[in-house]
């Protein structure tokens, strides 16, 4: 970055640094303290900048904090727009009743416990990679624990199976994960590039899946009790039609237009609005659809949050924290002998252990800002560990925390028990990224 100034040793750095990890453990307490979790963290990027300012006040480098602080908010107003697009739709999808006939289709269905076990895997698997890992999670999840109020062993190792699949299902995919999503705006690879990601996904996936499958129940689940056949509400097949329009509107402008992602979604916006009138100057029902209160009923604290992350690391990326890390995790293993791509590889294995049990999203922003030297199949490991390597734990990933909000049997220490399992398919799915596209 030009014109820093490294501040890593400094009281100054030091200061930031810290309230950086306090607002993080004020995150991960969240549900111990009064804090919602965009609070601590935009609190911190607001501090951190503060110290940003004081520490250049009278030197050549203070033109240049504006211009800094602007490219971090300029990143975040992309991801801003593009995930209140997608979660606008997902909304959408919801009131007209689109899961809802799901959930219920499923209920009624008869399926045995294990049937139910690979289904909602599947379903997982493939929803977060066109809606997202926590929207199919909390999807699957609210299934789970309703069909298998009466086996609780079935509901804990089942969830365990939804964040796993959800996890995988959203790293091969940009519209799956944030992080896989800042990796296509920072264009470290296209949209078709990341399709490269399906297989070692899908072992991540299936080699658990299969593992602990042979601990569910094969007996035939009982209907829930008072489950309704529930239909679709009217336009919901075609707002269906207008997502897929809208996605294919953002990978077609930025392939061959090489717009930014979020014009394509922001156009895709136009779409819903335009047919949202159309329903409504059509409804018969007793509250007519409103476009605009689906977009106020998203989670803007999520959205906040965001913000909070990326302000704040950018203010650390600033004081030279990140070009600091940078050497330590893809430079400076020169003392273990390992050659250059070696040490590159280890490096993006770590991320994905360490995502386990601090949040991918701080953890992907950082090595974007650190910007390693790094080619295409490097770029995809990377997200590919930072998108599932939060399945190792139940606390590293929005999935596994969201699961654990029923207050049912999957825990913390239920979803531990398969840890060692999950790692069986993380190294799997590494290695086989590792030998089908080393080439790319």
């Amino acid at each position: 970055m030009s014109n820093e100034i490294s501040f890593v040793h400094s009281w100054y750095g030091c200061a930031a640094l810290v309230v950086f990890i306090i607002a993080y453990i004020l995150v991960v307490l969240e549900e111990h303290t009064c804090f919602r979790k965009s609070k601590p963290v935009m609190l911190a990027a607001g501090i951190i900048w503060m110290i940003v300012g004081v520490a250049v006040y009278g030197t050549p480098q203070a033109k240049g904090v504006a211009e800094h602080f602007r490219h971090n908010l300029s990143e975040y107003a992309e991801i801003l727009l593009f995930l209140l697009v997608a979660m606008s739709y997902v909304n959408i999808l919801t009131e007209r009743n689109v899961f809802t006939a799901l959930h219920s289709r499923l209920e009624r269905g008869g399926w045995t416990y294990r049937q139910l076990f690979w289904l909602t895997g599947i379903i997982a698997f493939f929803l977060s990679s066109v809606a997202d890992n926590l929207t199919a999670a909390l999807l699957m999840g609210a299934l789970v624990v309703a069909i298998g109020k009466n086996s609780k062993e079935f509901v804990a190792v089942t969830c365990v199976n939804v964040v796993v699949a959800a996890n995988a299902g959203g790293a091969f995919s940009p519209f799956g994960d944030i992080t896989t999503l800042m990796v296509w705006q920072e264009e470290k690879a296209t949209f078709f590039q990341f399709f490269h990601l399906f297989i070692p996904a899908l072992v991540m996936w299936l080699i658990p899946a299969y593992i602990m499958s042979f601990s569910v129940p094969l007996s035939v689940t009982k209907n829930v009790e008072g489950a309704e056949i529930v239909m679709l509400k009217r336009g919901a097949k075609r707002a269906m039609l207008l997502f897929v329009c809208t996605i294919a509107t953002a990978v077609l402008g930025h392939n061959l237009l090489h717009l930014p992602p979020v014009y394509g979604m922001m156009f895709g916006l136009v779409y819903i609005k335009i047919f949202g009138y159309y329903l409504k100057i059509r409804s018969t029902e007793d509250i007519p659809f409103d476009v605009m209160r689906h977009i106020q009923e998203l989670e803007w604290d999520t959205l906040l949050f965001f913000y909070g992350v990326i302000m704040s690391i950018g203010g650390l990326g600033y004081m030279g924290y990140l070009t600091w890390l940078s050497g330590v995790a893809y430079s400076d293993w020169t003392w273990f002998q390992f050659s250059h791509e070696v040490s590159i590889t280890a490096a993006n294995i770590g991320v994905g252990l360490l995502s386990s049990i601090v949040d991918n999203i701080p953890i992907m922003f950082a090595v974007l800002s650190m910007n390693p030297d790094m080619d295409l199949s490097q770029w995809l490991l990377v997200t590919l560990t930072a998108g599932v390597g939060g399945s190792l734990l139940s606390v590293g990933s929005a999935a596994g925390v969201a699961l654990m909000a029923y207050k049912g049997s999957y825990t913390f220490f239920s979803h531990l028990r398969w840890t060692p399992v999950i790692l069986i398919g993380y190294v799997a799915s590494v290695v086989v990224h590792l030998f089908l596209n080393s080439n790319l």
